[in-house]
């Protein structure tokens, strides 16, 4: 069996709880087109971020 040889300390032991706390990522209705996309993330839809066309989408 295996069994550690050091107590983990409190401070590796919060850093291995902090992952815990992470939240659900959010999400934003573009204004364009009303589909849902990650803030200050392009929209992979249109092409589209902040009012600029960045990229041609594939047909």
């Amino acid at each position: 069996m295996a069994v550690p040889k050091r107590k983990t300390s409190p401070m590796k032991r919060g850093f291995r709880r902090s992952a815990d706390a992470l939240a659900n990522p959010t999400y934003v209705e573009d204004k364009d087109s009303g589909e849902l996309r990650r803030p200050h993330h392009v929209d992979l839809k249109t092409g589209m971020y902040r009012g600029r066309q960045i990229f041609e989408v594939k047909k």
